[in-house]
């Protein structure tokens, strides 16, 4: 077992089998990527104006600011 060609050709061997699996597992991981994608565009909310109770929330956030803001000013409301 001291001939230097089987050393080369189990060094040889062991390198091309983790090319493989080095390999395998780029195609796993870029596959798990495209699906992460595609996962993420289906949850993708349709691109809409904002709906009339979302508008009347942020009017009435605007209003309890502007209330607090007189309060902290010191404005008798």
């Amino acid at each position: 077992m001291t001939d230097p060609n089987v050393y080369l050709t189990l060094s040889l061997v062991a390198l091309a089998g983790l090319a493989m699996l080095v390999t395998a597992c780029l195609s796993g991981w870029r596959g798990w990527l495209a699906l992460k994608h595609q996962q993420l565009d289906a949850q993708a909310p349709i691109a809409a104006g904002p709906s009339a109770g979302s508008r009347i929330e942020i009017a009435d956030l605007k209003e309890r600011i502007r209330k607090l803001e007189a309060i902290a000013a010191g404005v008798d409301l």
